[in-house]
């Protein structure tokens, strides 16, 4: 019988293409770049497996194609944004992706960018590298500490709670937060992180707000011009999650205008296209999406992606289907 045969649409790390190389007929993608439209027809035409990553787009003018011979999309990686789900479902494409593997790391990142933002770290070491810093001085390079300010969250699931985790054992912050739906349990409690009625009730009360909420339709723009102008003129916003969940220019004009004090992102609409205008700013710390970004996250991440279509194909249910 002849192995399903499966397309990576990007390198992966090695490890975990040694491991589909051996169970399946896999072609990978030695470019390294991201497929066209045109070339993502024809793959899901040719193969019973396609694996795409947040690189890659796939709208639901891919899934009216005749003749597509594509079962399931292993997505390599927790969002799918960038796959119009309904469609897939809709042609008889089962997707999955890769939840909790990168839970830590992803949190980790967002400490990183608030003491980025908040030290003006960014901001430092150009100073220091350029040759414009005259030495130490009591007033120079003020910034904010962490410690006892209040981070508000939005999205309370596994990357909020570890990011708060951190937050609140390591530097003593308070934790509010919103989710959609009631999140009352024993880590939670344990934080004593509050539950707020609204998003805007939560920004009022934050000096750091950090975003972990899905993105796509539903959240897009979900911190817009007038959300932004309810913060504290002191408050930062960090973004590790999707960049449509911002109105980047609604946060640039905030940042140029100084109405809040600073931004950390990993994450931008249109990536890898840096939005016009955030470059230019001193006051934004900006990561080129590295959220997920240790060997030992993007291994497991891959051997999720392996799970699923393995399971798949011995005719199982795979365990993260998302449809």
């Amino acid at each position: 019988m002849a192995l399903p045969r499966v397309l990576v649409t990007r390198r992966w790390p090695e490890a975990v293409e040694r491991v589909l190389a051996a169970r399946f007929d896999t072609t990978f993608n030695d470019a390294d770049r991201p497929l066209t439209e045109t070339a993502f027809v024809s793959a899901m035409k040719a193969y019973d497996a396609v694996l795409p990553t947040v690189s890659d787009r796939l709208p639901s003018g891919l899934f009216d194609q005749p003749g597509l011979r594509t079962k399931i999309l292993g997505n390599f990686g927790v969002g799918f944004n960038h796959i119009d789900v309904a469609a897939a479902k809709a042609a008889g494409i089962a997707v999955t992706n890769t939840p909790g593997v990168l839970t830590d790391c992803t949190a980790d990142l967002a400490l990183t960018l608030m003491l980025m933002a908040a030290r003006r770290v960014g901001e430092g070491e150009r100073q220091l590298r350029s040759g414009e810093w005259k030495g130490w001085c009591p007033t120079h390079m003020l910034g904010s500490q962490l410690s006892g300010k209040v981070l508000g969250i939005i999205g309370m699931g596994r990357i909020g709670k570890a990011t708060a985790r951190r937050a609140h054992f390591g530097f003593g912050m308070k934790i509010v937060f919103f989710n959609r739906s009631d999140v009352d349990d024993d880590e939670t409690r344990a934080m004593k992180a509050e539950q707020m009625k609204s998003i805007d009730d939560m920004l009022a009360a934050s000096d750091f707000v950090s975003l972990h909420c899905p993105g796509g339709a539903e959240n897009r723009h979900l911190l817009d011009a007038r959300r932004l102008a309810l913060m504290k003129p002191g408050a930062y916003v960090i973004n590790t999650a999707r960049g449509d969940v911002v109105d980047t220019q609604a946060l640039v004009q905030a940042l140029t205008s100084r109405s809040i004090a600073g931004a950390g992102l990993d994450v931008y609409e249109g990536e890898p296209a840096i939005p016009a205008g955030l470059a230019d700013l001193e006051n934004v710390v900006l990561l080129p999406h590295l959220g997920s970004a240790t060997s030992e996250t993007r291994t497991a991440m891959g051997m999720k992606v392996v799970e699923n279509i393995t399971a798949f194909f011995d005719g199982h249910d795979p365990p993260d289907r998302i449809a």
